[in-house]
């Protein structure tokens, strides 16, 4: 079946000597993953490497076939290839680690319009302004929206917040609750938009614990998560 959709490239990985296996989350068809074919050997080809940095946005005809693995691609256009976001060391060691994050979360061949545009969007937003050091909270803690396992803000008030059933209670339950300073800034980045001034920035070292904090949350509520490789890269550009 010959197809047409925008796509967000997730990751490219090296296949045998010339391949590259490129996984996308498309606007029509949720994630599929695509084998491209000596793009590594045919300079003069259609498809360049260099098309598919993680995170950029392209409009792909592609052939689908049910129950096969990986699919192949036709053409493509480039739609947004995020200079900012990959000449930028912040934000780029930002977008790895958000597309590594991708890659472990998104799993359906499914449709979900709400999802892609959330991801579309906040990308534009990123690559277009100031450089955000605390984009990748706010991120991820949107996303779980569309995952299906946001906070529970109806009693936000109360001191302690449960990571297991993503609530707050007015005691510590069970192995992992967090409270404290934590706590404050959770408060702070629940419903937070991109674009509201956030004038008191994170420390160095709450930036580490509060990370730690959202991907046990993932990890949590998503039996097939994986620790971010480049968590570490991210952690030594912010101290």
């Amino acid at each position: 079946m010959q197809v047409s959709t925008k796509a967000i490239v997730v990751s490219k990985l090296r296949f045998k000597d010339y391949d590259l296996i490129v996984k996308c989350y498309t606007e029509q068809y949720g994630m599929k993953s695509y084998l491209l074919k000596n793009v590594l050997k045919n300079r003069k080809g259609k498809f360049k490497p260099a098309y598919f940095q993680p995170l950029t946005i392209i409009d792909i005809e592609a052939d689908h076939k049910d129950n096969r693995s990986l699919d192949y691609l036709k053409d493509i256009k480039i739609q947004n290839n995020f200079d900012s976001i990959h000449t930028n060391i912040i934000k780029s060691t930002i977008a790895m680690f958000i597309a590594e994050v991708l890659s472990s979360v998104l799993k359906e061949e499914e449709k979900n319009l709400s999802l892609y545009n959330y991801l579309e969007t906040s990308l534009i937003w990123f690559n277009e302004n100031k450089t955000d050091t605390n984009f990748h909270f706010i991120f991820l803690i949107e996303l779980t929206k569309y995952l299906g396992f946001y906070p529970d803000i109806s009693q936000s008030t109360f001191p302690y917040f449960n990571l297991e059933d993503g609530k707050f209670y007015k005691t510590g339950l069970g192995r992992h609750f967090i409270e404290g300073e934590n706590l404050t800034l959770l408060k702070q980045l629940l419903g937070i938009k991109f674009d509201t001034d956030k004038s008191n920035d994170f420390k160095p070292t709450k930036k580490l614990e509060f990370l730690n904090m959202l991907l046990i949350y993932l990890k949590l509520h998503i039996d097939s998560f994986k620790q971010p490789k480049s968590v570490t890269v991210l952690n030594q550009i912010f101290h």
